[in-house]
């Protein structure tokens, strides 16, 4: 893929974030909804894929964090 393509991909990863984020402030959306969770494993991922493009190893890291402490809540949730 493109370098551009990744960057898309991330941009979007970080969207997902940021919309969860304003959802749950916002009261719009509880953090014991399975949606909040999921939102973040989706942007979580996502920004794992951009990072094929351009590789950062503490994003890495913390983005695979993310990701598994999503799926621990999704899992609490079922």
């Amino acid at each position: 893929m493109p370098l551009e393509t990744y960057r898309l991909i991330g941009l979007v990863g970080a969207a997902v974030f940021v919309a969860a984020y304003l959802a749950n402030q916002a009261r719009w959306l509880s953090s014991e909804d399975w949606r909040f969770p999921a939102a973040n494993l989706a942007g979580a991922l996502l920004i794992l894929i951009s990072l094929f493009g351009e590789w950062n190893l503490p994003s890495v890291v913390i983005e695979a964090f993310w990701a598994a402490i999503s799926v621990y809540g999704l899992m609490k949730r079922a």
